[in-house]
């Protein structure tokens, strides 16, 4: 990389900053977690996932998994498997992040 140059944005576990998805990765930045604002990526990676629910969330029920930081262990957000309204299938396979949880950071 040249100097100055910027590497790419990614977003990382605010607590030990390990990178767990990418800028590029965003779906949509008007989620909402029951803690505030959260974004949905269409991939994570340093995760770990609980094991699969079934939870009322706004939008329905859907089988989620909550989504660690595979670094430090912190709670990050969800990984919706299943979606059981037809409107709402585009979310399955997708990671939902908290903002509180997260910051951007240039690598």
């Amino acid at each position: 990389m040249a100097d100055g140059a910027v590497g790419p944005r990614l977003y990382c576990c605010f607590k030990c900053r390990n990178p767990v998805s990418c800028h590029d990765d965003i779906v949509s930045k008007t989620f909402r977690a029951n803690n505030g604002r959260a974004i949905l990526f269409s991939h994570a990676m340093n995760i770990i996932l609980g094991p699969k629910e079934d939870s009322r969330l706004i939008t329905g029920v859907h089988t989620i998994a909550d989504v660690y930081c595979s670094e430090c262990g912190e709670l990050l957000g969800w990984k919706y498997w299943k979606a059981y309204e037809e409107s709402q299938k585009y979310k399955e396979g997708k990671i939902v992040l908290e903002n509180r949880k997260i910051v951007e950071e240039n690598w």
